[in-house]
């Protein structure tokens, strides 16, 4: 089987390392990269050929691989020169913005990684979640970045001075690594997050979980926010409101799958801040968490300081390819058998990431999956 890696248009990473192509290479199985594909990613052209890939055009590459992958899947204009290929990339089909249906067109047997499921069996394979811990790590270096202000807490000669007081929203794999990052900088930290299962996980990182009665708890939300009651809401904000007019520093990371992320912060709340104070919204992509985010910008409503960029991960390319890489290869070795395209439908892993195979959409057509399951079996 030939796999081939493609260079991202759009995006610092690159969706395979040198380092696991090397492990992964067998007789069976030859890489075909993209020319330049990891130069963003600090990879050059020559460390894929000594893990003993072939560097190409792109055009050669996919013209040449039986199974395509990216991290930003092709563009539709692109598509057709992937006739009855396999594809592997990030669809966000729940998201209605890729074209399922010019795969289906195309044949292309397309497997969607952000729809793996986010269970415990596949969290060696969970993308989401090991770029959503870089996004709250660079979230609060940025801030640190931005705010006019120390972090930690000092005493000097010249007088001393008190530690920020950073608010997280939503405590996810984001929001738990942005409290970590938080606390190892010496600010102090609270945290909200309608899940009561993430107390635990927040008052044992040192921070202050901020609780509001009455929240709907959904444990199969796969990591995302849970749309909640008017009432619940109504709370919410009440009580938002009460500590980011204490805080220093706020970082939203709340995200509902498929739909607007939800408006936590509101203009009049923005503007009972203290001066100097920064808002990082990484649900910047789906609408923002504040009402004035602004994707990628940064702007300054007043003397507060607001930035957008749910893409953080792309300003730390190398680890981030490494981690997206890993994700991959682990992916790789549940759809191939013994080194074969062979997909398994009866696999949860294999189904519920497999957005379009022979010709027929399958994300949102339930009895074809069900057919290709009854199928397998």
């Amino acid at each position: 089987m030939k796999i081939g890696i493609l260079k991202e248009k759009n995006d610092n990473r690159v969706a395979y390392i040198p380092e696991l192509i090397a492990k992964s290479k067998s007789e069976k199985t030859e890489f075909l990269v993209e020319k330049g594909a990891g130069a963003n990613s600090y990879f050059s052209d020559m460390d894929y050929v000594e893990s003993g890939a072939k560097i190409l055009e792109r055009a050669k590459v996919i013209a040449e691989a039986d199974l395509l992958i990216s991290i930003i899947p092709p563009e539709e204009e692109e598509l057709t020169q992937l006739t009855n290929k396999v594809l592997v990339s990030s669809f966000q089909p729940f998201n209605n913005k890729y074209p399922l249906n010019a795969l289906s067109a195309s044949s292309i047997d397309a497997f969607s990684l952000d729809m793996i499921p986010r269970t415990t069996i596949a969290q060696s394979m969970d993308i989401l979640s090991s770029m959503a811990s870089i996004a709250g790590y660079k979230a609060v270096l940025k801030a640190a970045e931005l705010l006019p202000r120390y972090f930690p807490m000092l005493t000097t000669a010249a007088g001393s001075i008190p530690p920020a007081k950073v608010l997280i929203l939503g405590a996810g794999v984001a929001g738990l690594q942005a409290i970590a990052t938080a606390k190892r900088l010496g600010s102090k930290v609270e945290a909200f997050d309608t899940r009561l299962a993430a107390k635990e996980e927040v008052m044992s990182l040192g921070a202050k979980f901020v609780e509001v009665e009455g929240a709907k708890d959904d444990k199969d939300a796969g990591g995302y926010a849970v749309e909640q009651s008017e009432e619940y809401k109504q709370k919410q904000k009440a009580l938002i409101k009460e500590h980011i007019i204490k805080s220093d520093v706020v970082i939203t990371t709340a995200q509902l799958r498929g739909k607007p992320a939800p408006t936590l912060i509101t203009k009049e709340m923005v503007e009972g801040m203290r001066p100097g104070s920064v808002i990082i919204d990484l649900a910047a992509s789906t609408g923002g968490n504040c009402e004035l985010t602004k994707n990628k910008k940064l702007i300054k409503h007043g003397d507060i300081i607001i930035y957008g960029d749910s893409d953080l991960p792309n300003d730390m390319p190398m680890h981030a390819s490494q981690l997206y890489s890993k994700n991959i290869a682990n992916f790789l070795n549940t759809l191939l058998q013994e080194e074969t395209y062979q997909p398994d439908f009866n696999n949860q892993i294999v189904r519920e990431s497999c957005v379009a195979y022979q010709g027929k959409v399958l994300y949102g057509n339930p009895e074809e999956v069900e057919a290709l399951t009854s199928a397998a079996s």
